[in-house]
């Protein structure tokens, strides 16, 4: 064998209760598991390397179900932000913005949209953005960093924000015959090139011009294709009920299968009302409905400052967003819809400025409002313009006991939203699944050490339809984790987001060490996964 962890207390991801054993590891793939007390006769594995396990729970390897890499993998072969976690895949293309499919007018448009997520503003050359298509994408995860491959592995999410970009634009108006076409095409050869499902972002533009009937179109090709629709719904406000019933109709109209992104209930308006939530979830799935959800396990949201802006202030794309905000008489428009009428950028609630804390700006000039709250309209307005849209902001509106409530749900699965960019990003990015194991496993028991790591692993797996991922489990491959659920704990806090986590010592991609030792190897052993072809 090449490889034997020795008296490792293993967690598998089926949420049964963990037992010891020595797990062998040959070829990339678990190829023996030996339960403390085997039948006589029955030898433990020898191999090339035993670590002592003694103490430390082997699970498998986390899938963070709602990453914002699309770029960092590329740009950073390290990636300790999500490597260090024990993250072991990732899926992009979420909140229906990312970089393919497009055209060169799309692929322009779709950096200046993004950039507070990602950077690749246009001018910004730490990544050559050649690709076009979903495949080429994906080829180009492959074949990063000199043909030696990413860091995690990763999915994608066709993002039908972008595919609505490609067909129609930005304009607020139903797609014609013609461009529906177009767009169903688009999402075809997405998921036949290896796309896991559709993302939407339904508070940004212009994702969110597209009015049920056409996501409910785009949403039956999917499903003939076996993927899953994951939308960042219209409201986590005022009509966040709404907006959750709309999606479990929407896709079950559409015979779709639906994971719910960063699944939560925000602002004053929903304090408390996670319960109401999960019955309506409940009642989908007692009637048949296929429906998982993703947390964070943060009370802060973070987004881009323009994303608060009510969507008409978006039509046209990011020049004209900018044209408005320099014109005094349409930007007291802005400001009145969000301080008095309740922007759909802001999920209808008006805006509270003193909730909104400055994470990242594009202009290092500006780098002084990092940290800060925002004090009003006049400075808000300052930095977009100055910042040309580039800021990401930390809103403050969540509630911990909805974090708690859903987390719990039989649907649950985790994924970071972790947003890489800027001077003080949330700590999600780099403290979601560390998190997790040390603060609500352990020291708050609000989930068992099992449950956990099964929300963590085999249950996102299923979702993903990965045959041979997210157990611990003969023959699977041998992405796994090993830390010390005595220690184990986010290092990352609001104030110093970038902090590594602690009592995570050992992280396997494909059988290969990424993490030893607790320090970040050179192994570059991650690759795209393509979604996998409907039998029949």
């Amino acid at each position: 064998m090449d490889l034997v962890f020795r008296d490792a207390e293993v967690v598998d991801g089926s949420g049964g209760p963990s037992y010891r054993a020595d797990v062998a590891i040959d070829g990339g793939r678990i190829a023996a598991i030996v339960k403390e007390g085997a039948a006589a006769g029955c030898q433990r594995p020898t191999a090339r390397r035993v670590v002592d396990a003694e103490g430390l729970a082997l699970s498998p390897g986390f899938v963070d179900m709602h990453a914002h890499s699309d770029l960092a993998l590329l740009r950073d072969p390290d990636h300790s932000a999500k490597a260090a976690q024990g993250v072991t895949l990732e899926v992009l293309g979420q909140d229906g913005l990312s970089y393919a499919p497009v055209d060169d007018r799309t692929l322009g448009e779709v950096r200046r949209a993004v950039s507070g997520w990602n950077g690749g503003a246009p001018g910004d050359t730490s990544v050559d953005l050649d690709w076009r298509t979903v495949g080429e994408y994906l080829d180009r995860l492959d074949g990063a960093h000199g043909g030696r491959g990413i860091a995690v592995n990763a999915a994608y999410l066709v993002p039908q924000g972008t595919v609505r970009m490609y067909a129609v634009g930005w304009e607020d108006r139903p797609a014609t015959g013609p461009e529906l076409d177009r767009m169903r095409r688009l999402v075809a050869e997405g998921l036949e090139q290896g796309a896991v499902g559709m993302s939407s972002g339904l508070t940004y533009t212009p994702g969110m011009y597209a009015p049920d009937a056409e996501l409910t179109e785009l949403c039956r090709v999917v499903a003939a294709y076996g993927g899953y629709y994951c939308p960042h719904h219209r409201s986590y406000g005022a009509g966040a009920l709404r907006a959750y019933e709309e999606m479990v109709a929407l896709t079950r109209e559409a015979g779709c299968a639906l994971h719910l992104a960063h699944a939560t209930m925000n602002f004053g308006v929903n304090k408390g009302r996670a319960p109401e939530l999960l019955a309506l979830l409940d009642e989908a799935l007692a009637g048949g409905a296929d429906i998982t959800l993703d947390t964070y396990p943060y009370t802060p949201g973070s987004t881009t400052l323009v994303a608060v802006l009510p969507s008409w202030a978006g039509e046209g794309g990011p020049e004209a967003v900018l044209a408005r905000l320099r014109d005094e008489g349409t930007a007291d428009r802005i400001r009145h819809h969000l301080e008095v009428v309740g922007s759909d950028g802001c999920h209808g609630v008006p805006v509270e400025w003193d909730t909104i804390e400055i994470a990242g700006v594009g202009d290092p000039g500006l780098a002084g409002f990092v940290g800060r709250r925002l004090d009003g309209w006049a400075t808000a307005r300052r930095l977009l313009l100055d910042d040309r849209l580039g800021t990401t902001i930390l809103q403050h509106v969540g509630h911990e006991e909805n974090v708690r409530a859903i987390m719990r749900h039989r649907v649950h699965t985790g994924g970071s939203d972790g947003i890489l960019q800027g001077l003080k990003p949330h700590p999600r990015a780099y403290g979601t699944f560390p998190e997790y194991l040390g603060r609500y496993v352990r020291e708050l028991g609000v989930l068992s050490l099992e449950e956990c790591v099964a929300h963590l692993t085999s249950r996102p797996a299923a979702r993903l339809r990965l045959p041979d991922r997210g157990l611990v489990k003969e023959g699977y491959v041998a992405d796994l984790v090993l830390f010390d659920p005595v220690t184990v704990a986010a290092g990352a806090t609001y104030d110093s987001p970038r902090t590594l986590p602690v009592g995570i010592p050992h992280v396997l991609v494909d059988g290969r060490f990424v993490v030893e030792d607790g320090r970040r190897t050179d192994v570059l052993a991650g690759r795209s996964i393509r979604r996998t072809p409907l039998s029949g």
